[in-house]
């Protein structure tokens, strides 16, 4: 099979004190706090996060919570202080785990007696099997065991007694687990499932252990999904290479599309900034998965120090699971020196589904040979351990394999700064991959938009990227400046922190390419819901951003699904739903249609393009197949049927008057594109029709004090967020009294973290919400829809990407993640540059 690597890139570059000092410090406090802080975001594959207040806390994460560690460190006169991510503990195996054995215990599936964790058990009757036990597709397999319970025991044979030294289990389980050493009951996790769990035995436990036979018995019950156990027994190891010491973070501002971090470090201070160019106007830099790492170290005695900054990663960031063997190895070209890593033999674009990390393409790591900067591959102890005692690094490995996830390498950039004053050094790094080819669209593999057909390698990137620095910074800081301005006017200070936050989520959630006639894709990945590609509902929510900063980019998400229909190969007199599961783009896989639904997010998003843009070309191009579309609303919009609408995680809902609105709103969109393209009678037509629906509808859906959730549900309610349309546009299609009506009973059901999305449940989408909230006549009443959103993302337990789903009780995510949705936080900016007719 062919070799396919995955390829990390840190490309790097040092510089002296001549870079403006306010390319490392923003002028803007940001006081929200992150549920969790976005860092390095390309793509739905390079997209890499810290769900901590502090960046020493723990490990960097793709948004799937996989492990993407990046970690960083300061050497400060020989004393080393890490400043971001968080190292495992140097462990040295007694009864090691899977990733280094594959270990034999005794194991049934049969409920044993009640003494079967004792030492002196009987276990004779039990089979015999290797570790891990567990389900397929889990890692490091050997014994399949999938429903059910388990129970294994594994002997352990001491030849010395280890009572003196401190020793830990690790263990990883799914789901319910408890495990005894010696008869002694020292874990029980009710339902969860984690990995590499370390528990330090204490001094009573480790009296347990003895010279000869000791044993570890564990019991684990699947409940639902896969199974999984692996565990073992371990020492400390006796030469620490852990960077322990942490550095003080004192400051960290989350901007639209850069991150800023501030520590102090001994008798110096380090300024890390993380800078993901996604700057809508320039196609080539927001489709090049590269980002960068800067950082400024500046004394803070008027002393100098002798200063050394380190940075690592490793094969983590190119697989999909840590059961996937890597190769890594070293590259030189154009003076630049790159560590190159990736999977052995891995079908591009073959891995689909939701809860996936990329596994194809290249992985680099970079740097210029100037100045006293350096690259390694190796063993993490052998690098860290040469870092700390002299802060240089050991000579690199050309070449390093690994089997199955185990002996990880890691790949170590160094830059000597030398003597550092007050005025201070500075340096970056550029973060970045090559997927090869990105999507599969109808069939045919195709690159992503920087590549231009392959004329663009990922070394020209890196190139153009390190040429490009000084200005692409410049432009990021001035770009952010500008948006929590426009932001801060449009809603306050606290709706522009929530927008600043879901900049760089947004964007990253998609890929750019393009087709074979050229126009441009912008596809979606429906990440933490089902994974699909392209999804309809998924563009209509994001489209605000979009219409804000570069239509052709939303325009780049309908096409697709406009191909679909004209192609013929989606039949159907309404939209698709979706045209596949990421990253393959073949068709609709979702289980069932959205009619209504989709029929009016493609003609309100192609309307909303055409207005923003000042003319309907586009609209024209695709006139009769949305001419189709709307005759379906005219047909079934007023009062749909049972079927699904986007919040579908709330089921089948007939007469959704929520629904019957959008539908509603497309109609009249339809009659304003026709009016742009000079068909007068057909604007009349369809107006008319809208409003004549309109007054249908307040008949139907007028319940006293407020409007109903479904027509023939007396007492229940909804938010109408889809009239917003009606709001930003001066359509006038409803009447006024409906929001007049609307709005102080919405102000009457908010709840702590927000208002629910309708009368079933109390939890909320919180990008409804705002376009809920765009509805109010005056500031004042906006911001107090904004703050209770603004608290959830504060107080949150859930450490996520911005989860759009949340409990309105208790703040708790419900479900969904790193999703492009939260564009729509955006509709408020929106309707204030349409109500200036600035766009």
């Amino acid at each position: 099979m062919k070799k396919i690597l995955i390829l990390l890139a840190l490309s790097c570059l040092s510089m002296g004190a001549s870079l403006a000092t306010d390319l490392f410090k923003t002028t803007k406090k940001i006081d929200l706090r992150a549920p969790s802080v976005p860092l390095i975001t390309s793509d739905p594959y390079l997209s890499i996060w810290s769900p901590y207040n502090k960046l020493t806390e723990g490990n960097t994460e793709h948004w799937t919570a996989a492990e993407h560690p990046l970690i960083g460190a300061i050497r400060v006169d020989g004393q080393v202080y890490r400043f971001m991510g968080k190292d495992n503990m140097d462990l040295k195996p007694i009864a090691a785990m899977t990733h280094f054995e594959h270990w034999e215990a005794s194991y049934t599936n049969v409920k044993p007696s009640a003494a079967w964790f004792e030492p002196d058990f009987d276990d004779s009757s039990w089979k015999k099997g290797e570790a891990a036990f567990g389900s397929e597709g889990m890692k490091r397999i050997k014994t399949p065991w999938k429903d059910g319970d388990i129970w294994i025991r594994r002997e352990i044979d001491l030849s010395t007694d280890i009572s003196k030294e401190s020793l830990f289990l690790k263990y990883s389980h799914d789901d319910e687990f408890e495990l005894y050493l010696n008869g002694e009951k020292l874990i029980e996790t009710g339902y969860s499932w984690k990995d590499d769990v370390v528990l330090q035995l204490s001094e009573q436990t480790k009296k347990n252990l003895r010279k000869g036979k000791n044993v570890i018995a564990a019991h684990c019950a699947n409940k639902a999904g896969g199974a999984y156990v692996d565990f073992g027994l371990y020492s400390k190891a006796e030469v620490n290479t852990n960077f322990n010491k942490e550095a003080i973070q004192t400051a960290l501002n989350v901007m639209p599309t850069q991150t800023y971090y501030t520590f102090t470090c001994g008798a110096v201070e380090l300024d890390l900034v993380f800078t993901s160019p996604l700057l809508m106007d320039d196609l080539d830099l927001i489709s090049t998965p590269i980002s960068y790492i800067s950082y400024r170290v500046r004394a803070l005695d008027k002393k100098a120090h002798e200063v050394q900054v380190y940075i690592h990663t490793s094969p983590e960031l190119a697989v999909h699971q840590t059961t996937q063997a890597t190769v890594s190895e070293t590259i030189a070209k154009n003076g630049m020196m790159y560590l190159k890593t990736g999977t052995i033999d891995q079908a591009i674009t073959e891995r689909i589904g939701d809860n996936t990390r990329i596994d194809w393409g290249y992985a680099y790591l970079a740097s210029d040979k100037e100045g006293k900067k350096n690259l390694c591959l190796g063993k993490a102890a052998d690098i860290k351990e040469s870092f700390i005692a002299s802060g240089k690094l050991p000579r690199s490995q050309q070449s390093y394999t690994t089997r199955a996830g185990i002996e990880w390498p890691i790949m170590a950039y160094v830059d000597n700064l030398g003597m550092v004053d007050g005025e201070g050094k500075s340096g970056y790094l550029m973060l970045g991959y090559d997927d090869i080819y990105a999507i599969e669209y109808f069939h045919k593999k195709k690159m992503a938009y920087w590549k231009h057909n392959g004329a663009i390698g990922i070394f020209d990137a890196f190139e153009r990227a390190k040429s490009n620095y000084q200005s692409v910074m410049n432009r990021c800081r001035s770009f952010d400046l500008e948006l929590i301005s426009e932001a801060e006017n449009a809603g306050g200070k606290e709706y522009a922190e929530i927008c600043a936050l879901t900049y760089r989520q947004t964007i990253a959630a998609h890929k750019l390419l393009t087709d074979d006639d050229g126009n441009l894709l912008f596809l979606s990945k429906e990440n933490h819901s089902n994974g699909c590609i392209n999804t309809v509902d998924l563009t209509y929510p994001s489209a605000p951003l979009f219409l804000l900063y570069n239509t052709d980019l939303l325009k780049g998400m309908l096409t697709p699904i406009f191909y679909y229909s004209e192609s013929g190969r989606w039949n159907k007199p309404f939209p698709a739903h979706d045209l596949g599961t990421y990253p393959i783009a073949n068709g609709q896989l979702y289980g069932g249609d959205m009619p209504v639904e989709e029929a009016g997010n493609m003609i309100l998003a192609t309307a909303a393009a055409s207005i923003i843009d000042g003319n309907a070309d586009y609209a024209m191009k695709h006139w009769k197949t949305l001419s189709i579309w709307v005759e379906y609303l005219a047909e079934k919009g007023l009062d749909p049927e049972n079927q699904l609408c986007t919040d579908d995680f709330a089921g089948h809902l007939a007469h959704n008057a929520n629904l019957s609105a959008k539908a509603i709103m497309a109609i009249a969109a339809y009659g304003e594109m026709a009016k742009m393209m000079g068909m007068v009678e057909t604007h009349k037509q369809y107006n008319n029709l809208a409003r004549t629906m309109a007054k249908e509808w307040e008949a139907m859906a007028k319940d006293g004090d407020h409007y109903k959730l479904a027509f023939d549900k007396s007492g229940s309610w909804s938010q109408k967020y889809n009239m917003v349309w009606d709001d930003i546009f001066d359509w006038n299609i409803f009447p006024s009294q409906i929001i007049k009506t609307e709005i102080p009973f919405y102000l009457s059901k908010q709840k702590k973290y927000g208002l629910p999305l309708d009368s079933r449940m109390d939890y909320t989408k919180s990008d409804w919400v705002i376009w809920t909230a765009c509805m109010a006549d005056n500031d004042e009443t906006f911001a107090k829809f904004i703050a209770p959103i603004y608290k959830y993302a504060n107080e949150t337990s859930s450490r996520v990407p911005m989860s759009d789903w949340h409990d309105t009780n208790t703040g708790n995510s419900i479900n969904f993640k790193a999703r492009s949705v939260v564009g729509g936080y955006y509709m408020k900016m929106l309707k204030e540059r349409v109500k200036s007719q600035s766009y």
